[in-house]
């Protein structure tokens, strides 16, 4: 299950990571974020102790969702080092996630 991430956690969690980070931003209501949803959380199990996977919900928790620029959901961020480096907005295959992971691995 992919960790609930906070404003109050995401500096610690993702920005200060020595792992790479992949952020999913989205809202409860938004069905393109329910397709992805169970897509993050394979990934997380799958990617367990080489990357930190999470979900940030972008109506209770707004500031690094406007810090990032995440206009549409759901946006999923891939950070390394405290920097965006990947970036996917809408659905996509498992795969495309995998593969920006895989490749700072």
């Amino acid at each position: 299950m992919a960790l609930a991430i906070t404003d109050a956690t995401f500096e610690e969690v993702v920005l200060k990571s020595d792992k790479p980070v992949m952020v999913d931003f989205w809202a409860a209501w938004c069905g393109p974020c329910r397709m992805v949803g169970p897509i993050i959380d394979e990934l997380s199990a799958e990617y367990e102790g080489k990357v930190v996977i999470g979900k940030v919900d972008v109506d209770a928790n707004q500031e690094f969702a406007a810090k990032y620029g995440v206009r549409n959901i759901p946006t999923v961020l891939v950070f390394h080092n405290g920097e965006v480096v990947g970036k996917q907005v809408g659905v996509a295959p498992k795969q495309t996630y995998a593969d920006s992971l895989d490749a700072l691995l």
